[in-house]
Parts: structure tokens; sequence; C-alpha cells
């Protein structure tokens, strides 16, 4: 079965795991989600992650971040913005602010997936993929 927004699904993943109070969740695999884990990584949102081979496909093991407990969210809220149906751009001049900097901007620009503080910082725009907070 062929999906349609696979980027989609992996935030919803993400959303519905945390939800859940899981440790961890597997994601199949593509270059787009590996640089989207990359930025969750280096943002602090999440522990680590690492791709598992099995047969011909891959997969993304995450491991979700909680705070002292399990009740302390790290990711409080994960949106899809540009979607297949309607795609979300942004320039240079008008890159989105997730909460007024507290949360970030996954942006795919033609220098890789970066974050909108970084897209700033290189002048340059793109497609806003999600906002993490």
């Amino acid at each position: 079965m062929t999906m349609s927004d696979p980027i989609a699904d992996m935030l919803t993943r993400i959303r519905n795991a945390i939800s859940a109070k899981h440790d961890t969740v597997d994601v199949p695999a593509s270059r787009m989600k590996l640089a989207i884990a990359d930025i969750l990584q280096e943002e602090g949102y999440i522990k680590k992650y690492d791709v598992i081979e099995e047969g011909s496909f891959k997969t993304i093991h995450i491991e979700l971040k909680y705070g002292a407990n399990k009740n302390e969210k790290i990711i409080s809220g994960i949106k899809r913005i540009s979607k297949p149906g309607l795609r979300v751009y942004a320039g240079k001049e008008d890159m989105p602010r997730v909460l007024g900097g507290m949360g970030i901007a996954i942006v795919s620009t033609n220098q890789g997936v970066i974050t909108d503080k970084k897209a700033r910082e290189l002048g340059v725009g793109g497609e806003v993929l999600a906002f993490v907070w």
C-alpha cells in the first residue's frame, strides 16, 4: 500500500507514541525522515535514533525523550504544515517563528532540511514541513 504523505505518518506516529507514553517508536525510513529525525535529535526533542535494516526494508528506531517522569513531555506538539494537497513555502524574509522562538519549524531548502533559525542565518527560504514545540 502506498502512502500519500509519509512525513505526516512519521509525525503522527511520534505524536501517538508520546501520548501513549511509549519509550520508542519505529518508522519506515527515507532520506527525508532521517533528516527530520536528525533535526529532532540535534534540537533535543528525542534521545536518539538508529536505522535498522530488516531484509530489504530500513526502519528508523526513535527513542523518545521525557522530563523527570513520563507526564512531562518534551514534545508538547508536533504539526505537519505543508501537505501534498497544499504546499506551504516561506521566503527568507517571512520565515515562520513557532511560539515566538520557543519551538522550531523544519524547513526543506536547497541547503538541505534545516530549522527556521538556521534558514534565517543562511538567508534561504523553502518548504515549511512541520512545526515542533
